[in-house]
């Protein structure tokens, strides 16, 4: 394995804190799995898979898959092939072919258990031996659920979009189908008490786990589809999608498997909204040498608003954004989001305010960091066409000492809620975990929002106090708020069902 190959694995691999890795095949069972069941985990897809699932590492030979790719546009972050093909932004890793002949399937097995990759005739042993590198950058065993591998060729292929180039006949298809599973079978004896735990997700005498299993395990009932709960849950993305539609994608996958109920970005104008010396000034990221090179590659595209948009509504959960200037107000209302969110950041920028103000008719989400009662004031007044106004406590702070946090504002707005029944008490979470959050749902916010990130990147913004979407952590952080509505319950006293008295009165005895 090259320094280079190592680098390309190592930068996916350390953007997920999970051990397990789906192996993405195209046998119609891969249709019955959700795409949130992949949303924190790496995927490794085969041929041209990654039209069912944006996977993280495609693996192919075929002429074919090429013109496949390129028909629907490469989606995945690194190509490992033996081709010439061209893998878009994609990172491309050549490596030889070794084609599979009468003498050499020991040959293979061998290999698998070696530090080589390379491409085989077997495609998912190619994909196995890339697991296996990842299991070695990473030091620990790595859970491997084979999806999409059915090895039955007359129950055609899983949906996706496009032309489907592979015409093989049937036949021929059976053929090789057969012959690939009895290499899964070597493969699972050979691996036993490796450093990979091969799982075939399937209904076949050695499969492990099932389709139904697999869901249930990574997508259980979430607490965000029951209709009784009324606080609102927000992934704020921020600018953490990076200006990459397909990290963006996974944030968003991952936030309707952990129960949110909104995600949240961000539009500026990068060009009015800062100066022309703030844009020039030298700023370190990945994009660029100056701080508007970053900034301008942070921002979403119409077409990616677009993809987000569609996105969500597949998934069935809802989005909106911040809106800094009004050029990016206007871009956003072509969309028609439920919300619009007015930030902290511009608390100062009156008249842009004031033109929202006075223009929208739709909900707002206006965070109140940075000021006081006198601001609170001037936003009712400001803001008193809007059917719902959602005040939002926020400490502008990142993170937010406990003792500045003052979750009591959230109470003051439930009170003013009761006067004024288009305010919603809210709070925006700049403290780190969620016993603040829980505390404001105490006071009677009846929406929370919080920063996810996708892993750990040292320069990004907001790391400090967003949680990682690819672990468990914010799953967690909507549960916790579950737990705090439930436990809240109703303001008006009565009897509970586990009630009863210990003692009755004498004549009752």
């Amino acid at each position: 394995m090259t320094d280079v190959f190592s680098k390309q694995i190592n930068a996916i691999a350390s953007t997920y804190s999970t051990d397990t890795i789906f192996i993405l095949g195209k046998g119609p069972s891969a249709d019955e799995i959700p795409a949130e069941v992949y949303a924190g985990s790496l995927v490794i897809g085969l041929n041209d898979a990654e039209r069912i699932y944006p996977a993280d590492i495609t693996v192919f030979h075929a002429d074919w898959v090429k013109k496949a790719l390129q028909e629907t546009g490469p989606k995945s972050r690194l190509y490992v092939t033996s081709s010439d093909f061209d893998g878009g932004s994609g990172a491309v890793v050549r490596v030889p072919h070794i084609a599979l002949g009468q003498e050499s399937s020991d040959l293979m097995m061998q290999r698998l258990l070696s530090d080589e990759v390379v491409i085989e005739d077997v495609l998912f042993i190619s994909a196995l031996q890339v697991a296996r590198a990842i299991a070695r950058i990473r030091g620990s065993r790595q859970r491997i659920c084979m999806v999409g591998f059915d090895f039955r060729a007359d129950l055609g292929r899983a949906q996706m979009g496009g032309k489907v180039y592979d015409n093989a006949d049937l036949v021929t298809r059976e053929v090789k189908i057969d012959t690939q599973e009895n290499y899964l079978l070597n493969a699972l004896y050979m691996l036993q008490n490796s450093e990979l735990d091969l799982i075939h997700v399937g209904s076949r005498s050695y499969s492990r786990l099932t389709s139904s299993d697999l869901i249930e395990e990574f997508l259980p009932a979430s607490p965000a589809a029951s209709s009784n709960w009324k606080v609102e849950v927000v992934a704020e993305i921020t600018t953490n999608h990076f200006g990459d539609r397909g990290r963006l994608e996974r944030m968003v996958r991952a936030a309707a498997a952990a129960g949110a109920n909104y995600v949240k970005v961000q539009k500026r104008n990068v060009e009015s909204f800062y100066s022309k010396e703030q844009l020039a000034a030298v700023y370190k990221s990945p994009f660029g040498k100056t701080f508007g090179d970053y900034r301008r590659h942070l921002e979403l595209s119409r077409d990616d608003f677009q993809f987000l948009d569609e996105l969500c509504k597949r998934l069935h959960i809802r989005w909106f954004a911040s809106v800094l200037d009004e050029d990016s107000y206007r871009f956003i209302m072509e969309f028609s989001p439920p919300l619009i969110k007015l930030p902290s950041t511009i608390s100062e920028f009156t008249d842009y305010l004031s033109l929202v103000g006075s223009t929208h008719r739709g909900g707002i989400v206006l965070s109140t960091g940075m000021t006081d009662k006198r601001y609170e004031d001037w936003v009712l007044k400001t803001f008193a066409n809007a059917p719902k106004l959602y005040l939002m406590q926020a400490n502008s702070a990142y993170p937010t000492p406990p003792a500045d946090c003052n979750v009591g504002v959230v109470r003051h707005y439930h009170r003013l809620s009761r006067d004024d029944l288009r305010i919603i008490p809210a709070y925006s979470s700049h403290d780190p975990g969620w016993f603040g959050s829980t505390m404001a749902v105490a006071a009677g916010a009846l929406m929370v929002e919080k920063h996810v990130k996708l892993g750990n990147t040292d320069w990004a913004h907001f790391d400090a106090v967003a949680l990682d979407i690819t672990t468990s952590e914010f799953r967690d952080y909507v549960a916790k708020i579950r737990e705090a509505e439930a436990i809240v319950g109703s303001e008006e006293k009565m009897i509970a069902p586990s009630e009863h008295h210990k003692y009755r009165r004498s004549s009752e005895q």
